[in-house]
C-alpha cells in the first residue's frame, strides 16, 4: 500500500510524517524504516525507527532509488512500514511524472507486506489522476 501526503512545500508534510511514524511505532508489528535527505530529524524519530539518509548513497536517479529500497527490503524480512520524507528529493523525481514510480512502489509493497508513506512536495490538484485516490493527507 501507497499513501501520501501531498501538499506544496513549508505545508508542515514532515511534522505530520514525523508524528505518524512516531505514533505507528507504538503498535507496529514490524520494523520501521525512514527515508529523509538528510539527517536533521534523527532525534525527532523514536530510536526504534531506522533512519536512512539516502543523499549518502549516491542515487542519481528514479531507478536507482527503486533498486535501493529493494536492497534495503530484501536486507530486512521484518520490515513492515517505510517513510519517504521528502520523496521527489530523495527519488531524483523532481519535475518528473511520479506516477510510474509510485505504481512500482505499489507492486513491490504488495509483493513483499510492505505500506510505504510518502511525502510528497505537490498540492493535490498537481498529481495525476490517478494517484489522488492514494492520498492519506492534503495539506
Amino acid at each position: 500500500m501507497v499513501q501520501l501526503i501531498a501538499g506544496n512545500k513549508g505545508k508542515g508534510k514532515t511534522k505530520h510524517l514525523l508524528d505518524k511514524v512516531n505514533a505507528e511505532v507504538k503498535t507496529a508489528s514490524g520494523n520501521i524504516t525512514y527515508l529523509d535527505k538528510s539527517a536533521k530529524h534523527m532525534f525527532e524519530l523514536n530510536n526504534k525507527v531506522r533512519l536512512i539518509n539516502v543523499s549518502d548513497y549516491f542515487i542519481t536517479n528514479s531507478d536507482e532509488f527503486l533498486g535501493f529500497i529493494c536492497g534495503i527490503l530484501s536486507q530486512d524480512h521484518d520490515l513492515q512500514q517505510m517513510y519517504f520524507d521528502s520523496f521527489l528529493k530523495i527519488a531524483c523525481l523532481e519535475g518528473k511524472d511520479v506516477a510510474p514510480v509510485i505504481t512500482k512502489l505499489e507492486k513491490i509493497g504488495d509483493a513483499f507486506g510492505v505500506d510505504f508513506i510518502l511525502s510528497i512536495s505537490l498540492d493535490e490538484d498537481e498529481l495525476p489522476a490517478e494517484m489522488k485516490s492514494k492520498i492519506a493527507v492534503s495539506l
